[in-house]
This record gives structure tokens, sequence and C-alpha cells, in this order.
């Protein structure tokens, strides 16, 4: 049985018996500063700001896989009326963000391990055109910017701040994409990378503490400054591969939501 097919079975009871408290006040903090942000770079549409608000809080872990919200909480949060809220969330739920329970809200669609191997594996294959391209194309400057955002992933691990670790690394893969100067493979990157975001930053306190991940990124590196391209392709993949094995053995560990059991290879 589909997940699609589970989720039509579930009565409006079952889904009550699950839900999980809103904290409104950290999200409303959380979402009136992203907010602040979108007033400083000129977006005014409302059904926009909203897309972007709830994409933003679910990538951050601010609205959590399985988090079930109602839909004038989340107008309440954002200062908008249910109308603009009602369409952004029907886009959220096209990208597979959320999914909507009529007349009622949304749940945060949870993390699923078939769909994350299969984004990690057109993310390995376009990493490593990233890879390959920015090699013949970044100046000495750009490659001294990589360098510089290892550097500081290793102070994160320093300081045991595995969210600051996180965000750094998603900087040097998404600053390699950059260097490609290829903007429709940027394009394709941006439309998953999110979600992969999400996956990593869910499963970093349950995967080894990530130092073979920095010492992968000093040895890519140390290749591009070396100018091999089809190397540096490789192990870019080879670097996506591990990673994507270490997030899904995570998930695996974790026991999956109530109204999810019997589905598993779903997880909160």
């Amino acid at each position: 049985m589909s997940d699609n097919e589970m989720n039509n079975q579930k009565t409006p009871q079952t889904i009550d018996s699950n839900v999980k408290r809103l904290d409104q006040s950290d999200l409303s903090l959380a979402v009136r500063s992203f907010l602040s942000n979108l007033d400083v770079n000129g977006e005014s549409r409302l059904p926009q700001r909203a897309y972007l608000a709830v994409r933003h809080a679910i990538r951050h872990l601010q609205l959590p896989p399985g988090q079930t919200v109602l839909e004038r909480e989340m107008a309440e949060i954002l200062g908008m009326s249910r109308t603009p809220v009602r369409e952004s969330l029907v886009r959220l739920e096209t990208e597979g963000w959320v999914r909507l329970m009529p007349r009622r809200g949304f749940i945060v669609a949870p993390l699923v391990a078939d769909d994350l191997q299969q984004i990690y594996e057109v993310v390995e294959a376009l990493d490593g055109v990233a890879g390959r391209l920015a090699t013949g194309r970044a100046t000495h400057q750009e490659l001294n910017q990589l360098e510089h955002l290892i550097e500081e992933q290793e102070k994160a691990l320093e300081l045991n701040d595995l969210l600051a670790w996180t965000e750094l690394d998603d900087q040097f893969h998404n600053y390699i994409v950059d260097l490609a100067q290829n903007p429709r493979l940027r394009g394709i990157v941006d439309s998953q990378s999110d979600q992969l975001y999400r996956a990593r930053l869910y499963t970093i306190g349950l995967r080894p503490k990530p130092t073979r991940s920095v010492t992968e990124h000093k040895a890519i590196l140390a290749v591009m400054r070396a100018g091999e391209p089809e190397a540096v392709r490789t192990m870019l993949q080879s670097h996506r591969y591990r990673a994507r094995n270490e997030i899904l053995d995570a998930l695996q560990s974790m026991p999956p939501l109530p109204e999810e059991t019997g589905n598993n290879e779903t997880f909160p």
C-alpha cells in the first residue's frame, strides 16, 4: 500500500491522536525574522511570502517532520489572511513539503527513505559534474574561499556546534555548484538541495561526528587545485554516496510516527 493510500484511510480521530503541539512562540519569532529579510529584499506578494516562510521553517526544522499545523494557526503566525496561506500550502504540497488535510491544515511531510535515496542518486551525479566544471573555471581566490569554509567547519567541530557545521557543509557544496558557472545545473540542484539539508540536519545527532567529511573536503579541494577534473568528479560522487548511506542508516534507527506504523520506509 502506498503512502497516499494509507493517508487517505486515516480518520480525523487518528490524526488528532497523534498531533504534536505546535510551539507558536518560537516559530513566530523565527518566521518574523525571516519575513523581515523578505521586506529588505522587496518581496511583497503574500502567497510568495507565505510559501518562502513555511518552506524555510520546514527546511530548518522549526516545523519538524510530522508536525501538524492548523491553517488558522499558520495564518496568525504569518500575520496574513488564510487565502494566501492556502495558496502557498497547495504549492508546498505539490513540491512534497506538506500533506494537506481538507478543512483542517497540514502535516509536514515525513522523511521517506526511498525519496531521499532517489534525490541523492541525482545529486551525486550533479555534484560530480559541478566539481568537474568548477575545477577548470574557479579562480585561485575562489578556491581559497573553499579552503576558508573548510577551516570554519573545523572550528565548528571543535566547538561541537553541529548546527553550524551542517550550514557550512551546505555552503561548501553549494559554492562548488556556483563555481561550475552553469545556471541550469544550479537550478536543478536548488530544486533538491533543501530536502537534503533537512535530512542532514535532522539526523546529524545520530550520525558519526563528521570529521571524515572535513577530511574528504580537504582532499577534494587539493585535487581541484591540482587541476584534475575527473578525479574531483569521482571524489565528490563518492563523498555524497557515503553521506547518503549514513543518513539512511540514521533514519532507519528512528521509530516511525504512530500514524506511519506499518510503513518501514517512512520516518518522523
